[in-house]
């Protein structure tokens, strides 16, 4: 079998080397790149999200000049697939990196 899920709702096909959303099997991006290149993407204020619980400068929500929520979606069935807390301005986190050459390797029956 060629495709290998590897989290929640991001599958890869070892054989197009394509990340797949799990949910629906659309294909993203390839496999060689950062499968959050492929999805929608909202940038949310972290106030949205988290209660401040108390007014002020001192509540207990993330101050939005400091932090921002990415939600990474699938761009056909539109569930998320992800999301990251990054300060404004940082580049997108590359956190799955995958070794396709042993992917390709299994698919062809040379291991387990």
């Amino acid at each position: 079998m060629s495709i290998r899920r590897i989290t929640e709702y991001l599958d890869v096909d070892a054989e197009s080397m394509m990340w797949l959303c799990n949910r629906c099997g659309h294909a993203l991006v390839s496999a060689e790149r950062n499968y959050k290149e492929g999805c929608r993407v909202r940038v949310r204020n972290p106030r949205e999200i988290h209660d401040p619980v108390i007014e002020g400068e001192w509540s207990f929500a993330p101050d939005p000049g400091m932090v921002l929520i990415l939600e990474y979606y699938c761009p056909n069935c539109g569930v998320m697939i992800e999301n990251d807390y990054l300060p404004p301005g940082h580049p997108v986190i590359h956190d799955i990196r995958l070794d396709l050459e042993s992917l390709k390797q299994k698919e062809r029956g040379g291991g387990a």
